[in-house]
């Protein structure tokens, strides 16, 4: 892996690294199955948290390379990938137009649109009949900015590409660091997967350093069809773009597509019940789009005894905690408060 690494393109340095690995001792107790530890990466930023930092370190070195001005991308009304690119676009002094899939609500918006939306981000909203024609909405606002003599720099959903693919072949690295280091033997490594980008670089990463870990994606909309083939091409991308071959016959890409729910961005009661019992149980929060359901097919599949022979597994957190603000209503919360003792 290290000879890899050596090759890696210009990024730029906008994640806090690395992110730390943290045992869950009280649900590794509580299945009584193998230890089950957590990638940190919720925590690579503050506003920008979440792993779409990591690939953007490289996306957006490659826009400045390229003399861009203007970020064009794309994502749901609450996609965190958006969210942190409206972030670090602000940040480097670039214009970012986002092209969100949905109708915008009525009243003030919430969570990652509400943070996009507060970096001055410029926003169109398109229903799912027009957003199905993201080819040409792309074609149209590259045309819009080139001829008000600006130099967009189009994203693709999640940073999901041949550069991205960068940020977790890099994460890899810092993994095989922490497990050396804190005695850990992972019979798996664990991710929700959306756009395919992150599962795409880990499994290129443990491939590329023989860590013999498999990466398994739960996929949290798709089918195992359709992320087996973006995956691949995903990979086949980043060896065109920087002539590194690699024989993706011998890639091992696991997807478990048991648990992504009604469609993407929509959970089951039981992906809220995870969220509650893991907030409670480790103070760990979750999101209803990507890790809730990714933790909960986990959890089910210990239950069933997939992994009763694995020492240890780790699960990469990817982020999304403000995407769950925008889902807070059916959590099922309520404020008890008791001041009784309270003298005047």
């Amino acid at each position: 892996m290290r000879l890899f690494l050596t090759m890696i393109p210009d990024k730029l340095d906008l994640a806090q690294l690395p992110t730390p690995l943290q045992f869950l001792s009280r649900l590794s107790a509580e299945l009584k199955g193998p230890r089950i530890w957590v990638k940190r990466d919720d925590l690579t930023g503050c506003a920008t948290s979440g792993n779409k930092v990591r690939k953007l370190e490289f996306v957006l070195a490659q826009a400045i390379a390229e003399s861009a001005d203007t970020l064009l991308t794309c994502g749901g009304l609450q996609s965190n990938h958006c969210r942190a690119t409206a972030v670090l676009g602000a940040q480097l002094g670039l214009k970012v137009h986002l092209i969100l899939r949905g109708v915008p609500p009525e009243q003030l918006p919430d969570g990652n649109l509400l943070l996009a939306s507060l970096t001055g981000a410029e926003i169109s909203c398109y229903p799912l009949s027009q957003y199905q024609h993201l080819k040409e909405l792309f074609d149209y606002w590259l045309d819009f900015y080139r001829g008000r003599g600006h130099k967009p720099f189009i994203i693709p959903t999640g940073a999901s590409d041949g550069i991205g693919v960068w940020g977790y072949l890099h994460c890899v690295n810092e993994l095989a660091g922490q497990f050396s280091e804190q005695g850990i033997n992972p019979g798996a490594i664990i991710c929700a997967t959306g756009s395919g980008g992150t599962q795409a670089g880990l499994t290129l990463g443990c491939h590329l350093s023989r860590l013999n870990i498999p990466v398994i994606g739960f996929a949290v909309c798709d089918d195992a069809v359709y992320f087996h083939g973006k995956i691949r091409d995903d990979i086949g991308d980043w060896q065109k773009r920087y002539g590194i071959s690699v024989d993706t016959e011998q890639l091992n890409i696991q997807v478990n597509d048991r648990y992504m729910g009604p469609s993407y961005g929509r959970a089951t009661p039981e992906i809220f019940s995870t969220i509650r019992h893991m907030a409670t149980l480790e103070g760990l929060i979750l999101d209803p789009v990507y890790t809730a359901k990714a933790f909960y097919g986990l959890i089910q599949e210990i239950k069933a005894g997939t992994f009763q022979d694995v020492s240890d597994i780790v699960f990469v957190h990817t982020g999304g905690l403000f995407g769950l603000y925008a889902q807070h209503d059916k959590l099922g919360l309520s404020i008890n408060s008791s001041a009784a003792g309270f003298i005047a």
